[in-house]
């Protein structure tokens, strides 16, 4: 692909900002099997009673297509996780913004759809260089069975679309200095606390294990330990590290050197933001070159290793270990491991869990998968169905999690018995400290935050930051909250004051904030009306006929 996408490059933002939180909040719906784009014949359904033709469909398909592309650096049905579906419902979300737009009578110039389109190329490029129509079209648009056509359509609806979403969003756009202000001291206004923690873990020696009573708690929650399907895979690793040194001595050949001064003039500094030197940058293309020729030897090993398996007759699992005692290979096998969860001997690849769980007796082999640091060839070793272990198998689990449960019973009961206490000693004037210490407690003083304190440090695990931030500010200065539970057991917090804001730093931040208010209302007063328009205009859609039907 040319250059590289600059996926957050400010345009690109400014065009699709608001169409990246539509998408998926109307449909709702996740990601179903993958497939290659939506329906390409028969009926095509109607928006707001007009029937939708088949040009129409597969010309919004195709915008979607390069908005996704634009977006992401890559084309949606190159991902795993975009479906057909996703594609289809896209579409007609798309058909329906540009019906709409045309409606309002927002009509895009040749000037404006022609600047648009250059800001594109131009993120494609290097160095701020535009790529031209010609490049674009051979190198990107072509390989998929898109035309330049496409792209124009593309770049005219993406700007009535964007014009579309200023009209109705508008507003939710507006918004005063005052509320503004008024909104950021609220958001920003720090709160002074202390909290009390009732963790599970200091209750543990109180809890009394008995085998009848760990029995019971492991009929009680057999359901708990059922085991998913699980698979175990032999394979042999063709490591990169193996490789590095071959590699080198195949660049020394080679004027080596001279490429590396090149692809880094070519780039300039700006392409490697994080090397502070030339000297620094170029090690980062010597290293990846290296690591490229390195990783081309690993896989040329394992296929022509993949090949040899392959070709033994008949198709057995043991022809792995065959052929890799052959060659003087080692073969390694997994623990069982489940779909969710994967192989935890190493990083797996993306798709090595799905392929392993692909393979049968019948066929057991898949060809090789590459990760950042190795190629693997693997062969299925077992398949394990769900089943519930016995009682012996995990005697020493279950006994855990049976203390764990008491102990966190324990916990929450020295809370709520505290909390008890402690409303009763505010009220007769006495201190929180003077409470806690009476209760052989210690209070821990938590760093001054507010609604948008974004991570807590200090709470150490003992309870989530949205559960603090809730009982911190339905609680008034000078009281405490009610007892709250959480997984770890459950905490008291004591409010002591509410903190100024620092008007130096409001007067600072403020314009940005301001602005970025503006945005988030803007769009939702957009997605509120989308999702009541789009509820109404596409129900006569295949997509949402299927919706509707459960399939």
């Amino acid at each position: 692909m040319i250059g590289t996408i600059r996926k957050h490059s400010g345009w690109l933002w400014a065009v699709i900002i608001t169409l990246t939180v539509i998408s998926f909040i109307w449909w709702g719906a996740s990601p179903a099997q993958r497939g290659g784009g939506g329906r390409t014949t028969g009926d095509f359904g109607s928006i707001n009673g007009k029937k939708v033709t088949q040009q129409q469909y597969l010309e919004a398909l195709n915008e979607f297509k390069l908005f996704y592309l634009f977006h992401y650096g890559t084309w949606p049905d190159k991902k795993s996780n975009v479906s057909q579906t996703d594609m289809e419902r896209e579409a007609y979300i798309r058909l329906l913004l540009v019906q709409k737009a045309s409606e309002l009578g927002i009509h895009v110039g040749v000037d404006a759809a022609a600047a648009a389109a250059n800001q594109m190329l131009r993120s494609l490029g290097r160095n701020g260089q535009t790529v031209t129509v010609e490049e674009f079209a051979k190198q990107i648009l072509l390989p998929e069975g898109l035309t330049v056509t496409d792209f124009e359509n593309f770049t005219r609806h993406d700007v009535a679309i964007q014009q579309l979403v200023q009209a109705i969003g508008s507003s939710g756009a507006l918004l005063t200095p005052q509320d503004a202000a008024s909104i950021y001291r609220r958001e920003h206004q720090e709160l002074s606390a202390q909290a009390v923690f009732f963790s599970a873990r200091n209750y543990l020696p109180s809890v009394k294990v008995t085998p009848q009573a760990v029995g019971q708690f492991y009929t009680n929650y057999l359901a708990e330990y059922r085991l998913p399907d699980r698979v175990q895979v032999s394979y042999v690793a063709f490591n990169l590290g193996d490789y590095v040194a071959q590699a080198k001595a195949e660049w020394a050949k080679t004027n080596f050197e001279a490429q590396i001064d090149a692809i880094y003039l070519q780039n300039g500094p700006q392409a490697f933001p994080d090397a502070k030197t030339p000297e620094a940058a170029k090690a980062k293309i010597r290293d990846l070159m290296i690591r490229q020729r390195a990783l081309v030897d690993a896989r040329g090993q394992a296929n022509e290793f993949a090949s040899a398996v392959f070709n033994l007759s008949p198709a057995s699992a043991n022809n792995l270990a065959t052929v890799a005692k052959q060659k003087g290979l080692t073969v390694q096998t997994t623990a069982p491991f489940d779909a969710e969860a994967g192989p935890q001997e190493f990083a797996a690849p993306e798709g090595f869990t799905k392929t392993a769980f692909g393979l049968t007796p019948d066929e057991p082999f898949a060809n090789p998968i590459a990760s950042t640091n190795a190629i693997y060839v693997m062969a299925l070793a077992r398949q394990l169905p769900s089943e519930i272990p016995s009682f012996a198998d995990i005697r020493a689990r279950v006994t855990q999690d049976f203390q764990l449960q008491q102990a966190t019973v324990l916990a929450r009961e020295a809370g709520t018995n505290f909390f008890v206490k402690l409303s009763v000693s505010l009220a007769l004037g006495k201190s929180f400290a003077t409470i806690c210490v009476a209760d052989g407690l210690q209070p821990q003083v938590l760093p001054p935050f507010s609604i948008s304190t974004r991570e807590l440090p200090a709470l150490a695990g003992h309870a989530e930051l949205n559960q603090i931030k809730q009982a911190a500010f339905t609680t008034q200065a000078g009281h405490a909250s009610n007892f709250q539970e959480t997984e770890d057991g459950g905490f008291v917090l004591f409010v002591q004051s509410q903190l100024p804001v620092d008007q130096s730093v409001m007067n600072a931040e403020l314009p940005q904030f301001t602005e970025t208010l503006r945005r988030s209302r803007e769009n939702a007063a957009f997605n509120e009306w989308l999702q009541t328009e789009a509820t109404r205009a596409l129900r006569d859609t295949p997509v949402v006929r299927r919706m509707a039907g459960g399939q």
